[in-house]
């Protein structure tokens, strides 16, 4: 790498967002790091400061890490966004990668692995963790109904979808994400005719067929 990369490291944990970047400024590969604890802050930042790559986190408060994706592309198509995420489900990585990130690891992974994928990205190339590669490849023919189905959400309706499945009410889940509760009751509708499912407890069904049960428990 001919110069170093600035990084914008976006997780709304403090102490999080500090070993990593305790951990990136061990590289000599990495110039200067930027940090943002949501997507809000993260869109801002990105403009103010134009990083070579951003690390994002996905459980985020306010808009989220995907529709974060999206507005960092719809404003920089060219732009670098390394998913780190808790998630190791399938539906996560393709949402992600389709939305326009470069990259996709977990915080399960080696240390090495978080320098590695940054370095490969920077470069212009693309990284994702072997083992979720591996499983990638392996369903890409498999034809998987509730995943194709799931890919439809906007980003807001699958952070709702998540909730509900997980027993949130719409009263919990309004308030978890901010959002009125006229504007969840809409999503729920939303999210069921695209689903194709008529109770919450086929939803419920649907999401544990997704490995997404529990998913609710890292939306804080």
């Amino acid at each position: 790498m001919s110069q170093k990369v600035n990084v914008l490291l976006v997780d709304d944990h403090a102490v999080v967002r500090a070993g990593y970047k305790t951990y990136l400024s061990l590289s000599e590969n990495i110039g200067q790091i930027y940090e943002a604890d949501r997507g809000e802050t993260a869109c801002q930042l990105y403009n103010q400061h134009q990083p070579d790559l951003v690390v994002l986190d996905l459980s985020m408060p306010g808009i989220g890490g995907f529709e974060t994706i999206r507005r960092l592309i719809s404003r920089d198509p060219h732009a670098k966004i390394l998913v780190f995420s808790i998630h190791n489900e399938l539906v996560y990585v393709t949402r992600a990668l389709k939305a326009g990130a470069k990259g996709y690891i977990t915080k399960n992974s080696v240390p090495e692995t978080l320098i590695t994928a940054v370095g490969r990205i920077a470069q212009g190339g693309t990284f994702v963790d072997p083992e979720l590669a591996q499983q990638l490849a392996a369903t890409m023919t498999s034809g998987l109904d509730d995943s194709e189905k799931i890919k439809l959400l906007s980003p807001r309706e699958f952070d709702v979808f998540c909730l509900l499945a997980n027993g949130y009410t719409t009263h919990k889940a309004a308030e978890k994400l901010c959002l009125s509760y006229k504007t969840v009751c809409n999503h729920g509708t939303a999210i069921k005719e695209k689903l194709g499912v008529a109770t919450i407890a086929e939803l419920t069904l649907l999401a544990t067929r997704q490995g997404l049960i529990g998913a609710q428990d890292t939306l804080q």
